[in-house]
């Protein structure tokens, strides 16, 4: 409840009239964007993505990004057993986050993509070739359950390499299915840092292991934006 009632406050202190992506845009370009980002960033748990750019984002252009990433984010929406978020880059501008729970994607323990998964990273694909003026990138995290006959030392390395072994997956299905390979700027795993929820609960660690797949604006599309031409 905090968060969202935190959420819903930083948004209506920006815009009275609502709190969408055209809206947050124009916040997020001026000056106190970056600060807003990263209390956004904070609350959904990921780490920043997204490269710094060569220079300051006005407030104008940030509008126009934002409106384009609320199409962006609505047909994201359409894919199957994906969760889809607004979260901030690290240069404060809208960005989408889709997020799969690893129960569906892949069984417990391994980073061979399951039947299921490949189905939704399909229609995942489709979303990100439609949209190729996105960068990408995706990240893989872990529960903190310990490996069975390993220390706590020896699991945190096996589940950063299992978390990073299940980004490499989806990242390497997905340039199967024609998403050009350099539209993936960053494959990461963190294991099991950055949870989103307690690991005190199995609700909990099971919403903790998942794979986020970031799209937001390249140098390509914020060049568009400032020259007008970004639709």
């Amino acid at each position: 409840m905090k968060v969202k009632a935190l959420t819903l406050a930083l948004c209506f202190g920006m815009v009275l009239a609502g709190c969408n992506n055209l809206q947050k845009g124009l916040g997020i370009g001026a000056a106190g964007g970056a600060v807003l980002g990263g209390v956004i960033g904070k609350i959904a748990g990921n780490t920043a993505v997204g490269a710094a750019v060569g220079a300051a984002v006005g407030a104008g252009t940030g509008a126009i990004i934002g409106k384009h990433m609320d199409k962006v984010k609505a047909e994201a929406e359409a894919v199957r057993n994906a969760e889809v978020t607004e979260v901030t880059d690290a240069n404060g501008l809208d960005a989408v986050k889709v997020t799969f729970d690893s129960g569906i994607l892949f069984a417990t323990g391994k980073a061979a993509l399951t039947a299921t998964s490949k189905a939704s990273l399909s229609e995942l694909a489709t979303v990100l070739k439609n949209n190729a003026d996105c960068d990408v990138a995706i990240q893989g995290y872990t529960d903190n359950v310990p490996f069975r006959g390993k220390s706590a030392a020896e699991s945190v390395k096996l589940n950063q390499a299992l978390s990073l072994d299940r980004a490499a997956a989806v990242s390497s299905y997905l340039q199967s299915l024609g998403v050009n390979t350099s539209q993936i700027k960053d494959v990461q795993g963190f294991g099991q840092d950055n949870p989103v929820a307690s690991n005190d609960t199995e609700d909990g660690r099971r919403q903790n292991r998942r794979v986020e797949v970031y799209l937001y604006a390249s140098q390509e599309m914020i060049n568009a934006a400032e020259a007008g031409t970004l639709q």
